[in-house]
C-alpha cells in the first residue's frame, strides 16, 4: 500500500492506494506556518479515521507547489509511516512527453493530473483544474503534453471583487436562482459562475480549432462541482484525477 500526498496552494490532499486503485482521499488546509508536528498529528488522524495502520505502507509520493510545505510535510510522512516520499519534479519517469518551453518550470499537480487524463480517458484531453487558480492543461492523441492556460480561480475572483468594491459582499459560491439575478449578492453568483462555466466552454472550442479535432474535457478541483453543472460542454468530472496521476506516477517509479 502506497499513501500520497498532493501540497496545494488551498488543500493539502491525502490519499492511498494498492494494487487495486485508490483506497481513500482527504483534504486538510494548507498552513503554511503549521508545523512538522501539527502536520504529523493531521497525518496519524486521518490514517486513524480511515482504519489504517502506520506500518501499513511500503511506498510513499509527494507532490507540492507550496515549496515552504514540502519539506514538512516530507519530514511529518517519515514520522508517520517511517518513509521518505518520492517528489515528483525533475527527472520523474512520467510517460508524457513534456513539450513546453521549459519542462522544469510545470507545476507537479498539473503533471499528475495529465498523466491520469492520458491515462484514463480518450486523447486528445483537455484537464481543467479548479482550484486557488483554474489550470487548463492540453494533452493531444499522442500523448504529448502541450501546455494550457491559467486563470484566476473561482475563489480568488470573488475575494478579489469583494476586497475592491467596498460595497459588494463576501458571499458563498452557491448557484443562484436565475442567470438574470435580482439582487446584489446574487448577481455576484451569477456573475462568478455562469462567467467561469462559458470561459471553459470558450476555451474548449478554441483548443479543439487549435488540435483540429474535438478533445475530451476532464475537470477536476475542488471548485469543480460548483461549475461543472453550468457548462454547455460536455465533461467529466474526477475529483480523483489528481491521486489516480500519483498512483500511476509512483508505479512508473518504483
Amino acid at each position: 500500500m502506497v499513501i500520497a500526498v498532493d501540497i496545494g496552494n488551498t488543500n493539502v490532499v491525502i490519499g492511498a492506494f494498492d494494487a487495486d486503485g485508490i483506497i481513500f482521499t482527504e483534504r486538510l488546509s494548507s498552513a503554511r506556518l503549521s508545523t512538522e508536528l501539527e502536520y504529523t498529528v493531521l497525518l496519524q488522524t486521518v490514517l486513524e479515521l480511515n482504519g489504517m495502520k502506520q506500518t501499513a505502507f511500503e511506498g510513499c509520493i509527494l507532490s507540492s507547489v507550496v515549496p515552504p510545505m514540502t519539506q514538512t510535510l516530507c519530514k511529518a510522512l517519515l514520522r508517520t509511516v517511517g518513509l521518505k516520499p518520492l517528489i515528483v519534479g525533475a527527472g520523474i519517469k512520467t510517460g508524457l512527453k513534456i513539450q513546453i518551453d521549459n519542462p522544469a518550470a510545470l507545476g507537479s499537480d498539473r503533471v499528475a493530473d495529465a498523466v491520469a487524463a492520458a491515462h484514463y480517458y480518450q486523447r486528445p484531453v483537455m484537464i481543467v483544474d479548479m482550484g486557488t487558480a483554474t489550470t487548463i492543461s492540453v494533452v493531444d492523441k499522442e500523448n504529448v503534453f502541450r501546455g494550457g492556460l491559467i486563470i484566476p480561480g473561482v475563489r480568488v475572483a470573488l475575494e478579489s471583487l469583494s476586497k475592491r468594491a467596498s460595497q459588494l459582499p463576501e458571499i458563498n459560491l452557491e448557484p443562484p436562482k436565475s442567470i438574470i439575478a435580482a439582487n446584489t449578492v446574487d448577481c455576484m453568483k451569477s456573475g462568478i459562475i455562469y462567467s467561469t462555466a462559458s470561459a471553459v466552454d470558450g476555451i474548449a472550442e478554441r483548443i479543439d480549432d487549435a488540435l483540429g479535432e474535438r478533445c475530451t474535457v476532464v475537470a477536476t478541483g475542488g471548485n469543480a462541482p460548483k461549475i461543472i453543472p453550468f457548462c454547455k460542454r460536455k465533461i467529466i468530472h474526477d475529483d480523483q484525477l489528481l491521486l489516480k496521476g500519483l498512483m500511476l506516477i509512483y508505479r512508473r517509479n518504483s
